[in-house]
This record gives C-alpha cells, sequence and structure tokens, in this order.
C-alpha cells in the first residue's frame, strides 16, 4: 500500500472538528485505499456498494452499539436508501464514534440527503496524486502529467486509452446518469470532452452551446453536475475595482492531466505540452492545500493575465505563476497586477527550483519555488 500522511492527517484533524467527515473525489482518485490506510485495527470498513449492507445497517442504534472499532467507513455510502439517517444517529448517539463516508459528489448533490448534516461533518476533496506524492508513488513528474493522477493509470505499464474510455463511460453511468437523471450519454460525453479538450482556457456557455449544438439550459445543467462531481474545476476571474479587468467569463480545468492530454491526442507529449499540463498539476496542489480559499485567476481586457490568484485577508492577495521554464515567465502582467493590488505574495511556481528562492523583477519581488512551497499560511 502506498502511504499518503498528507490526507490521514487531514481526516485526523477534520475529526477534531466534527464527529464525520464526508471524503470526495471523482472515481478511482483512491478514496477506498485511503480509507483502507486508516488500519483495519481501528476501522470497520463498510462497502455499501454490497446489498447485504442495507440490512445490516436498518436499525441504525443497533449497528453503532454493536461496533467495536473507533472509526467506521462507509464506501459509496449514497448506495444506501436514507444515509442522512445512519448519519445523524451515528454522530448525535455515538459521539464516541468516527466516521468517515465517500462519494464522488458533494453530499447535497443527492436527492436522498435531506439533511446536508451542518455541523456535524467536515468535508475533503480528494484530488489526483499531488506533486509531493510523486516519490511515495515512484514516478517522474512528465509520467504524472501524461498518465494523469489516478492511481490505477498512473502505475499502469503503458497509457492504454482504453482506461480512460471505460472511465468517461462508466462516469456516466454510476455518477451522473444516477444522481442528476440525466439520460442521453452521447450528449453529455460530447460536452465532457468539449470541456477536457478545452481545458485551462475561458469557458463561455453560448459558444459552447452553439458548438456542439445544444441549448444553453442544457450546457448550463451538464456544467453544474460537472462541477458538483469534481470533473470539473471553474477558476472563476478575480476583480476588486473593476479597473479594465474581466470580471464574469470563468475558466474550466478538467480534473486530471491524462484525460487532458488523452483526448486531445497529446500521445507522446511535446515540450510545448508540458507548460499547459504544469498549470493544471499546480491548480491541484492549491486545491489541495487551500481548501478554504477560492482560487481565481486575474486578467484584464488588454489580455495580460496571472494564472491564480488566492485572496489572505483583507486588501492581501497572492498571485502564483506557473511556468514549465522559468526562462519564459515575463512578469508584466503580474506588475500590472500588483500596481491594482500591492498587498500580497509573488510565486513563480517550476518544476526545478531546490531550494527556493526570491527574484527581483524591476520593483517587484517574486519567489521561485516549487508547489510544494504553496502549503497555505
Amino acid at each position: 500500500m502506498i502511504l499518503r500522511p498528507f490526507w490521514i492527517e487531514r481526516i485526523e484533524k477534520a475529526w477534531s472538528e466534527a464527529p464525520i467527515v464526508w471524503l470526495c473525489g471523482v472515481r478511482r482518485c483512491g478514496k477506498t485505499t485511503l480509507a483502507e490506510e486508516l488500519g483495519p485495527e481501528r476501522t470497520l470498513y463498510v462497502n455499501c456498494d454490497l446489498p447485504s449492507v442495507a440490512e445490516m445497517v436498518r436499525d441504525p442504534q443497533l449497528f453503532f452499539r454493536s461496533c467495536d472499532k473507533p472509526v467506521v467507513v462507509f464506501d459509496e455510502i449514497h448506495q444506501l436508501q436514507d444515509p442522512t439517517r445512519l448519519l445523524k444517529i451515528g454522530a448525535d448517539l455515538f459521539p464516541h464514534i468516527r466516521i468517515l463516508a465517500t462519494g464522488s459528489s458533494t453530499l447535497a448533490a443527492s436527492s436522498k440527503f435531506r439533511d446536508t448534516l451542518t455541523g456535524r461533518k467536515r468535508t475533503i476533496h480528494l484530488v489526483p496524486v499531488l506533486w509531493d506524492e510523486l516519490a511515495a508513488f515512484g514516478v517522474e513528474l512528465p509520467r504524472r502529467l501524461f498518465h494523469g493522477g489516478l492511481p490505477p493509470a498512473l502505475l499502469a505499464t503503458s497509457k492504454s486509452p482504453s482506461i480512460y474510455r471505460e472511465w468517461l463511460d462508466s462516469f456516466f453511468a454510476r455518477d451522473i446518469q444516477r444522481l442528476f437523471g440525466f439520460r442521453d450519454m452521447n450528449r453529455f460525453n460530447a460536452l465532457f470532452e468539449y470541456v477536457i479538450r478545452q481545458s485551462g482556457g475561458q469557458l463561455e456557455v453560448t459558444r459552447t452551446a452553439c458548438a456542439l449544438g445544444i441549448t444553453r439550459p442544457t450546457v448550463e445543467s451538464h456544467l453544474r453536475a460537472l462541477e458538483i462531481t469534481n470533473a470539473m474545476t471553474l477558476v472563476r476571474p478575480f476583480s476588486g475595482n473593476g479597473q479594465n479587468e474581466i470580471i464574469k467569463m470563468p475558466k474550466a480545468y478538467a480534473f486530471d492531466t491524462g484525460f487532458v492530454s488523452y483526448v486531445r491526442g497529446w500521445d507522446p507529449l511535446r515540450h510545448d505540452d508540458l507548460g499547459h499540463l504544469w498549470e493544471h498539476l499546480v491548480l491541484e496542489q492549491l486545491q489541495a492545500y487551500f481548501p478554504d480559499n477560492a482560487v481565481r485567476y486575474w486578467r484584464d481586457k488588454a489580455g495580460r493575465e496571472v494564472d491564480f490568484v488566492i485572496e489572505r485577508r483583507r486588501d492581501e492577495v497572492d498571485a502564483i505563476e506557473c511556468k514549465w521554464d522559468q526562462s519564459a515567465f515575463d512578469p508584466t502582467a503580474l506588475q500590472v497586477f500588483r500596481g491594482y493590488y500591492p498587498n500580497g505574495r509573488n510565486y513563480l511556481v517550476v518544476p526545478s527550483a531546490q531550494p527556493s528562492y526570491m527574484r527581483r523583477f524591476g520593483q517587484l519581488e517574486v519567489m521561485v519555488c516549487e508547489p510544494s512551497e504553496l502549503k497555505g499560511p
């Protein structure tokens, strides 16, 4: 088993704040394996895909009373008929037990969750394998960018298109159709693959609808489903004083670099592809280490852009630029941005800057670093 201590620490910290942890993430990102890492000596693992489990938990009080482990894992809990009742009884009547429940989407996505368990739970979004975890998985960065960060694909001996095609089809059948009731798999997958192909670029709903020949409401509902199930991240623009800034149009990022290279037909990767995929990897690092901060981007109407922006505290924002080759960095956009928002830290995130160091561009100070330096406050 490959240990993932960052995520285990996140789970333990969340349990110190609430009795239930909702572990969400796309299919095959490693939720079940992570749950198993908690250890059989302290964990009762319940696979809710099994028909027998419904009978096992029919009487929640009896189930929890007979539990002889301090931790209960309900894997794919949305398969149960009334998961809310089970979780509420566990949290309210058995406070000595800690509960980990897993699912692909946000808890509120399923109609089965009539109560979102406010005050009783913390949510953790498990993203694909992080930069910090490459050594543990025994893989190099180019492989991570090409194969993606879903452990089965990352550790496969070669990149097989069937892995990605099967995932896309099962994602619709097991997540999208069940949660949202969409019936047209071809229409949904056409939109999803369009988003993956455009990943990292601005997403305009009307243009997307025209390109695919479907209605704007359909595009909007499908995009919401992709966001709720963590298959897509919408990075919305940052703006404060409206001085010629883009304020409405988000950028859409697919959940995994392996699917971006697969859908775009990037086999093998060329040097020009690496910077685009590197930006995705940095975004996942930010999502993992800044779960409570909205990650945004900044762009003005002249086309100058800062890759990512994170608000720290009042009147203080950090700016993050991503470059595969640091010699290609042009500080102009960052200098314009700091003319509007002078307070905060500046990062140039590159694949090789060990140790990190400060570099000056005119009056601008920038930390050149690897993603591991993006650790939060």
